[in-house]
């Protein structure tokens, strides 16, 4: 299934945050958007999750308009996107009922009531898909661990395998990584190569460039509200077509800074 978003602009009272961006995220690709922070890069995800109605524009599923769905078929395409913001939040619980949390919500009345008295009487086990979501993470052995005695890195890995126990088809993640040491991005990251090779197709926020660099199919660089140039890793980093994407990648530019728009040309001598 493919998620996309087409000639979108977003805002919040008078302020245009997002204007006229078009982007897609195709089954088994992992999608990163960079930019500098404040660019809109957390309002397209949230466009993405369907959590708010573009001002204009297209937020489509498989090529149909979410937003002129019915209510419960819409209900249905957002339950297969799952969303893990910067910050986890966790529930003063056993690590497996937050990773179960969106499978719960889910299930009809009658079939919670039934496991909920199962729980009561300790002949309840987590779904086979919680289990995998942990073994996923590298936290298969803590899931009788209360969630809140966990490290920082442990508990978005947490938030990570709550995301993907719901068998989603896309995922989006907002900067998962940017709080984390390094040994708990490298898990986080071959969570996130382990996503796409069962298919999820992922997009992720990040305003770190070597992540970007290793974990991209596709990047797309956004800033101040346009999406100025996609392609591939290697494309931006190497022969970007934008001159605002040479200077971010070099550090040098800003919020606000739209000086250039196309990438320097190579001086040619004079005939």
């Amino acid at each position: 299934m493919t998620l996309s978003v087409t000639d979108v602009t977003a805002g919040f009272g008078s302020s245009t945050v997002l204007r006229n961006v078009s982007l897609a995220v195709e089954p088994g690709e992992v999608v990163t958007v960079v930019g500098p922070s404040g660019t809109g890069k957390t309002t397209l995800l949230r466009l993405l999750a369907t959590f708010r109605r573009p001002d204009a524009g297209t937020v489509a599923w498989d090529d149909r308009d979410i937003w002129t769905m019915a209510d419960d078929e819409r209900l249905g395409v957002r339950r297969q996107v799952s969303m893990v913001f910067q910050e986890p939040s966790l529930f003063n619980a056993p690590v497996h009922r937050n990773v179960s949390y969106g499978l719960r919500v889910r299930e009809p009345w009658q079939a919670r009531l039934r496991r909920g008295l199962r729980e009561l009487v300790g002949s309840s086990r987590p779904a086979d898909t919680v289990v995998s979501a942990l073994e996923t993470v590298g936290l298969a052995d803590v899931g009788d661990q209360n969630a809140l005695s966990l490290s920082g890195g442990e508990a978005q890995r947490v938030a990570f395998a709550r995301a993907l126990a719901v068998d989603p088809a896309v995922m989006l993640l907002d900067e998962p990584t940017s709080n984390l040491d390094p040994h708990n991005t490298a898990l986080l990251e071959n969570a996130i190569e382990r996503a796409r090779d069962r298919g999820v197709g992922v997009v992720v926020a990040t305003h770190d460039m070597h992540q970007a660099k290793r974990i991209s199919d596709r990047m797309a660089f956004l800033h101040d509200g346009e999406l100025v140039e996609t392609g591939l890793p290697e494309q931006l980093f190497e022969n970007p077509t934008d001159a605002r994407t040479a200077r971010f990648l070099d550090g040098e530019l800003l919020v606000g800074d739209r000086s250039g728009s196309r990438a320097p040309q190579s001086p040619t001598a004079d005939p």
